[in-house]
């Protein structure tokens, strides 16, 4: 499959010199043959995946625990104000 790089990078707003323009056409006419041979193939029946692994989350209860030693985690904060952490705004 034959791509107009020109048109492509006139509006990308790429300046590319010839020796770009024929090498990008070259590399993205044979990604495109390959996307074609993909749509080729048979495809009906399977079910779309985002994962080749089948993968299942595990979940696990969300228990409070007490903190007993919040003065050595305070400790490390380069700002602190009434036992918490001061840190810069970053929305008004």
């Amino acid at each position: 499959m034959k791509i107009d790089v020109e048109h492509v990078a006139r509006l990308a707003r790429l300046g590319l010199s010839d020796e770009e323009k024929k090498l990008y056409g070259e590399q993205l006419s044979r990604i495109l043959e390959y996307a074609e041979t993909l749509n080729r193939l048979k495809a009906e029946g399977i079910e779309p995946t985002t994962h080749s692994l089948s993968m299942k989350n595990i979940f696990r209860e969300d228990k409070v625990i007490p903190c007993s030693d919040i003065d050595s985690i305070i400790a490390n904060a380069p700002r602190e104000e009434s036992g918490m952490f001061v840190v810069p705004r970053i929305m008004e």
